[in-house]
C-alpha cells in the first residue's frame, strides 16, 4: 500500500526483478534499486550472476530461476539455449515460481520494476500490478532500426526483437536506457542516458597511452594487440591470472573492478565486445572503443554499429593486425566526436525511474490498462518521451 514515508514522502512496495545473465543488469539495478531504497521499500528478484552479486550489496535479494545462453566458438547457440532453457524450466521452475508468487501474494507489492527479468513481469500481469520496464535490451523492439544498422542480420534480428518483446510484455512505461537515439516504434517509451555505477560517474578521465581490452584471450586476438606494439591492460581472459603478468606489450591482468576502473579511466581507447554497459561507460568517460559484438547476439551487433554512427568508435567482426591499427589511427577524430557527448551522471535517468513508478502506483486501473494497450501502438502523429541533457526534462 502507497502510504506516507520519511518527511512526508510516499512510499510504496516496489518489486524489482532482475535479470541474472551477465553483470549490466546487475549494476545498473543496483544503482536504481538504491536510489528507489531512500523513500521506499524495495524487494529484489534475480536469477544467476545477478544474484550473487547483488545479495552481497543490497538489503532484501531473492533468488529465482532465470535464462541461460548456449555458446559454442563464440557464438551464441539459438536452439540449443532455447533447448536447455526448456529442460530447466520442466526440472525447476514450479517450485520455485509457487513459492515466489506465494512470498509476493502475501508482500502485495504496489509496482513492479524488472530489469528484463521475465517471472516479474509475469506476476506483474497475473496480479494485474503496475509494471515498469527499465533495461537497454527493449532497444531493440521500442525504436525503429534502419538497414545500415540491421544489414546482414535480419533473421538474428528478427528473433532479438521478439524475444525483447516477450520477455517483458504488459509494462505501462518503458524505460530504456541508451547513448544513441533512433526514432520511436511504440508509444509508452521513454530514453534516458545510460544508468551508470558510481566508479565510473565520479572517475576523472585522463588521456593515457594503453589500451584496455576486455577479452577471453583467443590467441588471434592477442596476436593482432601484439603487432599493434601499443600498451594494452588486458582483462577478462578465460582462467586469467592472479596477479599482473607481462608479455611484451601485453599486461594480462588479474580480475580487478578497482583496477579496471581506473585503466578505463586513463585509457587512450578500449577494444572490448558489444556489451552495451562497458560501451556506455566508454563513451561517458570520452573513451573511443573499438567494439566487436559476439556473434548471433544481435542486440550487441546492434550497439557497435550506433557506436560507429555516433563516430564513438569502430565496429569489427574480428581482430586483426590492420583492424586494430586502423582504430589507433582514428582515435583522435573519435575523441573529437565523444567531447560533444553530454550526460550528468545518472540524475535523469534517475529521476525518470521514480517519476514514473510513483505515477503508476497512484494511477487508478482504467489509466493502466489504457497505457498498456498504448504501449502496444506506434507512436501516432507525434514523438514519445526522449529524456535526454538537452531536454532538461
Amino acid at each position: 500500500m502507497v502510504k506516507n514515508g520519511r518527511g512526508g514522502r510516499r512510499s510504496m512496495r516496489i518489486l524489482y526483478g532482475v535479470n541474472g545473465e551477465g553483470m549490466g543488469h546487475a549494476t545498473r539495478s543496483q544503482v536504481v534499486v538504491e536510489s528507489l531504497l531512500e523513500a521506499n521499500e524495495v524487494r529484489v528478484v534475480a536469477s544467476g550472476a545477478a544474484h550473487k552479486y547483488l545479495s552481497g550489496v543490497l538489503p532484501d535479494v531473492e533468488e529465482i530461476m532465470g535464462a541461460k545462453f548456449v555458446m559454442e566458438d563464440g557464438a551464441i547457440r539459438r536452439w540449443a539455449t532455447v533447448r536447455q532453457n526448456a529442460v530447466d524450466v520442466v526440472g525447476g521452475a514450479p517450485k520455485s515460481v509457487r513459492h515466489w508468487i506465494e512470498m509476493m501474494h502475501d508482500w502485495q507489492p504496489d509496482v513492479v520494476v524488472t530489469d528484463f527479468e521475465p517471472l516479474a513481469a509475469t506476476y506483474a500481469r497475473i496480479s494485474r500490478t503496475p509494471l515498469i520496464a527499465v533495461d537497454n535490451i527493449s532497444m531493440l523492439d521500442r525504436c525503429r532500426h534502419d538497414e545500415e544498422i540491421v544489414t546482414g542480420h535480419r533473421e538474428d534480428y528478427a528473433i532479438a526483437r521478439t524475444v525483447a518483446r516477450s520477455m517483458v510484455p504488459h509494462a505501462v512505461r518503458y524505460i530504456v536506457t541508451t547513448f544513441f537515439r533512433p526514432p520511436l516504434a511504440r508509444e509508452q517509451t521513454t530514453l534516458v542516458p545510460p544508468i551508470l555505477r558510481r566508479a565510473i560517474v565520479e572517475a576523472e578521465p585522463e588521456e593515457g597511452d594503453h589500451l584496455v581490452v576486455y577479452s577471453s584471450g583467443e590467441e588471434s586476438a592477442l596476436a593482432a594487440l601484439r603487432a599493434s606494439g601499443v600498451p594494452c591492460r588486458v582483462y577478462g581472459m578465460r582462467g586469467g591470472p592472479r596477479e599482473d603478468t607481462v608479455d611484451g606489450n601485453l599486461e594480462l591482468k588479474p580480475r580487478s573492478e578497482e583496477g579496471f576502473v581506473e585503466d578505463l579511466r586513463t585509457a587512450r581507447g578500449v577494444v572490448a565486445g558489444g556489451g552495451f554497459s562497458l560501451m556506455s561507460e566508454a563513451v561517458y568517460l570520452g573513451k573511443p572503443m573499438l567494439a566487436m559484438p559476439l556473434l548471433g547476439q544481435f542486440e550487441q551487433t546492434m550497439n557497435s554499429r550506433y557506436l560507429e554512427r555516433e563516430g564513438y568508435g569502430m565496429a569489427a567482426t574480428e581482430l586483426t593486425p590492420e583492424i586494430v591499427a586502423r582504430f589507433i589511427e582514428g582515435t583522435g577524430a573519435y575523441r573529437e566526436r565523444l567531447a560533444t557527448y553530454e550526460q550528468r551522471g545518472n540524475e535523469i535517468a534517475l529521476r525518470a525511474v521514480a517519476d514514473r513508478v510513483a505515477a503508476a502506483a497512484r494511477a487508478p486501473a482504467a489509466e493502466l490498462r489504457r497505457a498498456r494497450r498504448l504501449a502496444r501502438t506506434p507512436p501516432i502523429g507525434r514523438h514519445d518521451e526522449r529524456i535526454g541533457e538537452d531536454s532538461g526534462r
